[in-house]
């Protein structure tokens, strides 16, 4: 569970270093508070019973309460974020004297994304609220209000893209650790029957129970998700399609160009060359 916030505060800000395999144990949820997370460093994806959604250095991820998730790391770059925590009662207060459905739009959405000045921005903007936070005065909690209601408005107008992905239908517990260990060892040798093996299930009905709540079949979804990790590689670095291939649970390059294409409709040369 979640950390509570303390009964006297209505705004927390912390800045977090972990280790790059930082992921949490199972799923949990904060039953008091909104978070609000700003990406300095690391990949990260967070999976619910009805959504997942992955974040990078420069996203803002937001989190309402009263929703089981679990975090787990999507490569080994040290993971540091600003963390804010909203309660119930500052909530109320945006709502009334800003907007209710920027509220409700950005909680909706989870994930934002932006271009790189705005990020340095934003990164400046929790870090005023960290210093803030950490003086400690009698007026600390007015200002700090002020400063997130700007922050929150700032992102709303900002945002480029973001969003998570939503599934079919809620998912049950063994089929969101399966989700979680793919998330994990997509790059892995991973097989149905093993996975209904760790899921207590045999492999006919574990296929059917994961595509009754995915919509696709076992192996269809991973390769989705590895497809998934070749385009962020493929826009974020310059390896080449050979490592990305290793990198991602394809066998080889020839291999992964084939099954890009067929599921994105370039080859990775030319979606490289048209995501920059």
């Amino acid at each position: 569970m979640p950390l509570k916030m303390p009964d006297n505060e209505n705004i927390t800000i912390s800045k977090r270093e972990l280790p790059g395999d930082y992921r949490m144990p199972q799923m949990e949820m904060a039953r008091t508070h909104y978070s609000l997370g700003f990406v300095i460093s690391g990949d990260r994806c967070s999976i619910t019973p009805k959504q997942k959604f992955t974040y990078h250095a420069g996203d803002v991820s937001l989190m309402p309460p009263l929703v089981y998730h679990r975090t787990i790391p999507q490569s080994d770059a040290p993971y540091i974020n600003y963390l804010v925590k909203i309660s119930m009662e500052c909530k109320e207060r945006f709502c009334s004297f800003v907007d209710r459905n920027i509220w409700e739009s950005l909680f909706e959405q989870k994930v934002c994304s932006f271009s790189l000045k705005e990020r340095e921005k934003l990164e400046e903007m929790f870090e005023d609220m960290l210093t803030e936070y950490e003086k400690d005065t009698p007026y600390r909690e007015v200002i700090l209000e002020g400063m997130l209601f700007r922050l929150l408005t700032y992102i709303f107008e900002h945002k480029k893209g973001g969003g998570a992905l939503n599934f079919g239908n809620e998912l049950s517990p063994e089929i969101l650790e399966v989700l979680s260990k793919i998330e994990e060892s997509y790059a892995s040798d991973l097989t149905m029957e093993d996975m209904a093996l760790e899921a207590g299930f045999s492999t006919a009905y574990f296929s059917r129970l994961f595509k009754a709540q995915l919509g696709l079949p076992f192996s269809k979804y991973l390769t989705n998700v590895r497809i998934r990790h070749v385009e962020e590689l493929l826009s974020q670095t310059d390896k080449s399609i050979s490592e990305i291939a290793l990198e991602t649970g394809f066998s080889n390059g020839d291999y992964l160009c084939s099954r890009f294409k067929q599921r994105v409709g370039l080859s990775p040369t030319e979606y490289r060359k048209k995501s920059r």
